[in-house]
């Protein structure tokens, strides 16, 4: 027969085992993630950072670039006439006077014009010729005509006259007194229209004669400028220089306006840089620069700011104030420190490659002791080539960390061995 077994009141808290320890994980997991600190973690040698410590000093702004010397000025020569190369007179690296001929150059089609405008000139010139005297004979004429008609109005004013009186003395009859009156009034008249048709052919050959005259003058300015065309086929230095580059050999054809070398005007140098975009909002006309050459600084001004951006860099000219380098010489390059505005006192930290991954939004402060470095939310403002200027987060006297983060990922803890 089977008894009953009753369990003991242990066996009977057993069962409740595995909920007490499920309880007491989940108090132990509260516990932890309230008060414990559980950022991600990396550990790393102190060898392999670099430590900077943040100061309060002055601040100067300023970016550094290099620049090329060249000279103040660069003149192109380009011919005025096309033609064919027929002499090279100097060669590149020689210095020349303004008005030195440096090529020369031939052309047949401005030979043929040259001829063409001469033998115009000269035909116009005999046409002139013929029409002045063409003129001077109708002058002639009109001047016999004139004085035929003053004479045969004169003679029948004068039998007027003389029939008028004897006509009122019943010695001559009406019909013959009315004849001589009308024979008089016609010859006036027509010596009147006579005199108006001279006068308007003397002031028409007069306007036409002053246009001939102007198409002459004309006519022989366009020649002068022909045969100075053909001067302008010697291609001359505009200016005292170096010829810098001349790109022409013997027999080849060039044309008008191309370039076919330059002139370098030594009489002084600039200093070309190009400078990165993210400053062209700051850098103007006016502008201050110091380079150093051996134990000496020297000083600089921007000139000119070119306004273009090419492969994120822009183009600035800059010229002497005071004294120039010894030997000088163009091509030569120059280390500037460009000044964008004066120095200020600021919270800086020394430029580092954290940069170039955080953008200066964050960086690692380390612990009082120096065991750990925390990640920390900052605000980067205006930086120059040894320093950046810290604006919120950091304080004097703190530490960071300014080598590269690309092998801290997204640890928020470093933890320095």
């Amino acid at each position: 027969m089977d008894r009953v077994i009753k369990k003991t009141k242990a066996q009977r808290l057993m069962k409740y085992w595995p909920y007490a320890a499920g309880g007491c994980l989940l108090v132990a997991l509260g516990c932890w993630l309230l008060l414990g600190n559980h950022a991600s973690t990396l550990r790393v040698n102190q060898d392999e950072l670099t430590i900077s410590k943040v100061s309060h000093e002055e601040f100067k702004d300023y970016v550094r670039t290099n620049g090329q010397v060249l000279p103040i000025q660069v003149v192109q020569i380009s011919p005025e006439e096309g033609g064919i190369v027929m002499e090279k007179v100097v060669e590149e690296g020689t210095h020349v006077k303004k008005g030195d001929v440096i090529v020369r150059l031939s052309n047949s089609n401005l030979d043929l014009q040259i001829l063409n405008a001469e033998a115009e000139l000269a035909e116009k010139q005999n046409l002139l010729r013929n029409t002045q005297v063409a003129m001077q004979q109708d002058r002639l004429n009109n001047q016999l005509e004139q004085a035929q008609l003053d004479m045969d109005t004169q003679r029948k004013q004068r039998t007027y006259e003389q029939n008028r009186r004897l006509y009122e003395e019943k010695l001559l009859s009406r019909e013959d007194f009315l004849q001589a009156e009308e024979d008089y009034r016609l010859s006036a008249k027509k010596h009147s229209l006579v005199g108006q048709r001279l006068k308007q052919d003397s002031i028409y050959r007069t306007v036409q004669m002053d246009q001939m005259e102007d198409n002459l003058d004309n006519m022989r300015r366009n020649v002068v400028l022909v045969r100075q065309r053909k001067d302008k086929l010697e291609v001359r230095a505009a200016i005292d220089g170096e010829l810098g580059l001349l790109d022409v050999e013997l027999g080849q054809s060039i044309q008008p306006g191309q370039k076919i070398g330059q002139l370098n005007d030594l009489s002084d140098y600039k200093v070309q840089a190009e400078i990165d975009e993210h400053y062209i909002d700051r850098v103007r006309q006016g502008l201050t620069a110091t380079f150093e050459r051996g134990d000496k600084q020297y000083e600089l001004q921007v000139r000119k700011v070119y306004p273009e951006v090419r492969q994120g860099k822009f183009r600035c000219d800059f010229i002497f104030r005071g004294d120039r380098p010894e030997n000088i010489r163009t091509g030569q390059t120059y280390y500037i420190d460009l000044e964008l505005g004066q120095p200020e006192q600021a919270v800086i930290i020394p430029r580092g490659t954290f940069f170039q991954t955080t953008g200066g939004q964050w960086i690692f402060v380390l612990s009082a002791d120096g065991s750990k470095a925390y990640r920390r939310t900052i605000r980067i403002g205006r930086q120059n080539p040894q320093y950046y200027e810290v604006l919120e987060g950091l304080e004097p006297g703190e530490r960071v960390v300014t080598s590269g983060y690309e092998a801290f990922k997204d640890n928020d803890v470093l933890v320095i061995k």
